[in-house]
């Protein structure tokens, strides 16, 4: 069946070149990738180079049985159907394939029709297997992504982006602010792809003294500097098989930035004082909150390796420009630390949402999980008011109320529309402050003698300002 895409890859394993020919010819001619190998070693050097769907093994062979193959074979990669054939067909050899993981058995001397029947069933339950997973992922997705919570234009196209690229290899670019949940993006997409049942590996490279940070990535060998007191592994073959998430990656060197450049490219590298090579089969996430763009135009990072990680790249917004996801981030927040634990926290004041909605931000949902907990703390019970808040909230020059106003199509008059917008703020100031105006002062920020003046030339009196009752919170 020439000229149609291969099904999948086959390696066919076995030491007699007879009989692993014909088998070959016929899966070729059958629409697959094949490839052969006359021993276990052999057969175990393609895996590291080259991803395998299907492995059809000798059982007895010099160098090492199929059923010990099979099993490190099935350690590396656990997606891996195995099928062993013999001349030796035993009800024992079948259990003990079957223990490593075989699909399934076939007992020589064997037709090619027995091997379709084989190879067919194989795929059907390699697609069955997929539609499992995929079905799996899409649940988990509509299920919510953890700690990943929002509702906003902006957060719905990181969802989407997430749900696109998760069970693919491409390497991920992540931007963003400083605690807008970099690292939680990277484990989303780790826990949503294929990689998902082997480890994510953080590396932050910010945080590591560079002279330390090449040992960190690639590991060293006993000896090769002061202090090396034996051979270690490094984060890249730990992560084998899973993701590697270098956050901070702007602040990598430009020595390593070469070292990591030829890892992305070969999938090698060497451990520090070693001479072998070390291949390794590792998706790379990376983070950073500068500008990559900007540190390429002043070559302070590689032009070269930007492009290499740019593969797919993820824009978290910071939470200013998703304000709207606030409530929502509030009541999971208050879900996790408020509620158990000899707190009983219902949900946090109208007063303490419009300080929220009109802060900065400076720390995103990072800086906005702390202040809740710390909310929850202080309250124990009931409802989170402003006095739980921090100061630093209720400054002035952090806090950015929400006000829009839509211009008519005929235009204002502009002074008289501030005249009155001004008006109106200073009698719900001293309102609020119950005709006190020093009070009313502090809560627009003026001085009480510059308050009283435009009082004067608004022709403002506190005469009407009934104090306001008590209330307990």
């Amino acid at each position: 069946m020439k000229g149609k895409a291969p099904k999948s890859t086959v390696l066919v394993v076995d030491d007699d070149r007879s009989a692993r020919g014909p088998l070959v010819e016929y899966l070729s001619i059958s629409g697959y990738s094949v490839m052969e190998a006359s021993g276990a070693r052999e057969a175990l050097g393609f895996l590291p180079r080259q991803k395998v769907d299907i492995v059809i093994t000798d059982l007895k062979m010099p160098d090492m049985d199929g059923i010990t193959m099979l099993g490190r074979i099935k350690e590396q990669d656990p997606d891996v159907l195995g099928i062993v054939m013999t001349g030796y067909g035993t009800i024992e050899s079948a259990v003990k394939a079957m223990k490593v993981g075989a699909f399934d058995y076939l007992t020589k001397p064997f037709n090619l029709d027995e091997v379709g029947i084989v190879m067919t069933r194989a795929m059907d339950y390699r697609e069955l297997r997929r539609e499992n997973e995929f079905l799996r992922m899409e649940l988990s997705l509509k299920q919510g992504f953890d700690d990943l919570i929002g509702g906003s234009p902006v957060m719905n196209e990181v969802f989407s982006m997430i749900k696109k690229v998760a069970d693919t290899d491409a390497t991920v670019l992540i931007m963003g602010e400083s605690g807008t949940g970099k690292e939680m993006v990277a484990r989303t997409i780790h826990k949503n792809s294929r990689r998902a049942k082997k480890p994510i590996v953080p590396v932050n490279c910010g945080a590591i003294p560079g002279e330390l940070l090449e040992s960190e990535l690639f590991g060293h060998e006993k000896g090769a500097f002061t202090g090396a007191i034996q051979s270690r592994m490094g984060r890249f073959e730990m992560a084998t098989g899973g993701t590697i998430f270098l956050d901070e990656i702007g602040d990598m060197s430009a020595n390593l930035q070469v070292k990591l450049l030829r890892v992305l490219q070969e999938r090698e590298f060497e451990r520090v004082g070693g001479e072998r090579t070390i291949k390794v089969d590792v998706r790379v996430i990376a983070a950073t909150h500068q500008d990559l763009e900007k540190l390429v135009e002043d070559r302070a990072f590689r032009e070269d390796l930007f492009y290499r990680l740019n593969v797919i790249q993820i824009k978290l917004p910071s939470l200013r420009e998703r304000v709207e996801d606030i409530p929502m981030l509030v009541e999971h927040f208050i879900g996790k630390h408020g509620r158990g634990k000899d707190r009983d926290i219902a949900g946090a004041s109208p007063e303490v949402m419009e300080v929220f909605k009109g802060y900065r931000w400076p720390g995103n949902v990072r800086e906005l999980e702390n202040i809740i907990e710390r909310g929850c703390i202080l309250r124990g019970a009931g409802v989170i008011t402003v006095a739980e808040l921090p100061d630093k909230l209720l400054k002035k020059k952090d806090f950015h109320p929400q006000f829009t106003f839509r211009l008519p199509t005929g235009g204002i008059d502009f002074n008289n529309f501030i005249e009155n917008l001004e008006k109106d703020m200073i009698m719900q100031a001293l309102q609020r402050a119950d005709g006190v105006k020093n009070r009313a002062a502090g809560l627009l920020g003026l001085g009480r003698t510059t308050l009283v003046e435009k009082m004067k030339k608004k022709n403002l009196t506190t005469a009407a300002i009934k104090p306001q009752k008590t209330r307990r919170t």
